[in-house]
């Protein structure tokens, strides 16, 4: 007969002490972290702007009763509904993620460090407004821009030896838990009430993969951001309350994380957490495509300029290779009928023949409108994708953390292209020079989409002023964005 399992209660995992003495404890002394959640926050509001331009996004927002608004609510940018923190960061998560076009982390788990936006945003700008009405000072940005840095660690760093994906679990567990760990901090949590707060994320129910996968891929996936962020507002609500949490929740035997969802596997870290992850996350700036496809784009745009300037067509072409890393396979590599635009994003031959046909691609490219162009599927069955060992390697690897394709195109008479090849997509840093000037052009068209030009520039004005933006109090800055 085994032994009967303790009912001593343990202390909390180390998993959960680091993330909660992290969230509350360290100091962000980065410049470069800093100017990079700034334009952070620009580029993933403006990511929220464009999808307003989405029914299939809209019909998700607002309140969960008609009509209701709520008195020092948090405000949603682009809109005019006030909601409660919880139901805020639902729509804002919901917004910023909808389209594919927010930032980028790559690693073991991939991801979007600025889905923790949706929680982060809601909560300081309810908390700011509350501070006001009862007399006392608001948060200004520079809170909601630290919060960003700790959230984009968080995730990032557990992301970077730590495959969720592999066991069937989707990363949006990961915005949960970061955007917990911060929203904790900024309610004013203990120490205790953060590890039960964390811990709560833990034991909670996670998404599965399955809305980002064939045959079910579907448009959860725009919203399960939301989802995540908006329960991580929740849970740190109800640990607020003094709701108790579970100390062991990653390491208990048979009930734990660890041997319930992650074949009895712990945790594996890299390097503690500081500022790394937002220093050196991805933008995306050019293309609303799932990222491991974004130098694959690049290259195709490439592509489509030397088939106009050689006379030669689509319809000329019999095989493209692509020459590509493991988890680009694994996860947009997809054969065969594509049922709608979430679909279509997460398909790496989708993302090379729309640029090849047309010269572009953007989020209205994965429409049916332009999907029943029947070159695009034409063009997809005669592309393979094939690994290369090296560039798997560099994907992998803390120095270079590239994102490489490679493409070759034969034609019908036996002639080929050399083979175009990008490692580094633009929003890489190591291409910040040439990114930053199109990201802010990115924020200043999707300014354009939502609001007149006076209120354009009065966010502008503020938005690319690091310290002018650092003082604002947050309320006032999210009321620049009110319609």
């Amino acid at each position: 007969m085994s032994a009967p399992i303790s009912n001593v209660r343990p202390d909390p995992d180390p998993v959960l002490v680091d993330i909660v003495d992290y969230a509350l404890d360290y100091q962000i002394d980065s410049t470069v972290a800093l100017d990079t959640a700034r334009n952070c926050l620009i580029d993933t509001l403006g990511c929220g702007l464009e999808a307003l331009t989405y029914p299939a996004c809209t019909k998700l927002l607002g309140p969960i009763v008609p009509g209701t608004i709520v008195p020092n609510g948090a405000k949603v940018p682009g809109t005019s509904f006030q909601l409660d923190p919880v139901q805020a960061a639902f729509n804002i998560g919901a917004m910023i993620r909808w389209l594919d076009f927010n930032d980028t982390w790559l690693a073991a788990e991939w991801g979007h460090p600025s889905d923790n936006l949706g929680g982060i945003l809601a909560t300081a700008d309810w908390l700011s407004r509350s501070a006001i009405a009862a007399g006392k000072q608001p948060l200004t940005m520079k809170d909601v821009l630290i919060g960003m840095i700790k959230a984009h660690e968080i995730q990032g760093c557990i992301a970077l030896e730590n495959s969720f994906n592999k066991v069937g679990l989707d990363h949006v567990l990961l915005v949960k838990l970061a955007s917990t760990a911060v929203v904790g901090q900024l309610i004013g949590l203990t120490r205790d009430e953060l590890i039960n707060a964390v811990s709560q994320a833990f034991v909670d129910g996670h998404a599965l993969r399955t809305y980002r996968h064939a045959p079910n891929t579907g448009s959860r996936k725009s919203w399960a951001a939301g989802d995540a962020t908006s329960r991580a507002v929740r849970l740190a609500l109800i640990s607020k309350t003094g709701e108790m949490g579970y100390p062991s929740v990653l390491t208990a035997k048979t009930w734990g994380f660890y041997d319930v969802l992650f074949n009895g596997n712990a945790f594996w870290f890299q390097r503690p957490y500081g500022s790394y992850v937002m220093e050196n996350v991805l933008f995306k700036i050019s293309f609303p495509a799932e990222f491991h496809a974004q130098t694959a784009v690049e290259a195709a745009m490439t592509l489509h300029a030397q088939l106009a300037a050689a006379g030669k067509r689509v319809e000329d072409i019999k095989k493209i290779t692509i020459r590509t890393h493991e988890a680009a396979i694994r996860i947009i590599d997809k054969k065969g009928p594509l049922n709608n635009p979430a679909d279509r994003d997460h398909c790496i031959q989708y993302m090379i023949a729309v640029p090849l046909i047309h010269g572009r691609l953007t989020a209205a490219d994965y429409e049916d409108s332009i999907a029943q162009d029947a070159r695009i599927d034409v063009l997809r069955a005669r592309m393979e994708c094939v690994e290369d060992a090296q560039f798997t390697k560099d994907y992998h690897d803390p120095e270079k953390r590239s994102i490489a394709n490679a493409l070759t195109i034969e034609f019908n008479d036996g002639s080929t292209f050399d083979e175009v090849v990008v490692e580094y997509p633009i929003g890489h840093k190591r291409r910040r020079e040439d990114g930053i000037p199109l990201l802010v052009e990115k924020f200043k068209t999707n300014l354009a989409r939502r609001f007149p030009v006076k209120q354009q520039l009065a966010i502008l004005d503020v938005s690319l002023d690091q310290a002018r933006l650092e003082a604002m109090p947050v309320n006032e800055y999210v009321d620049l964005y009110v319609i």
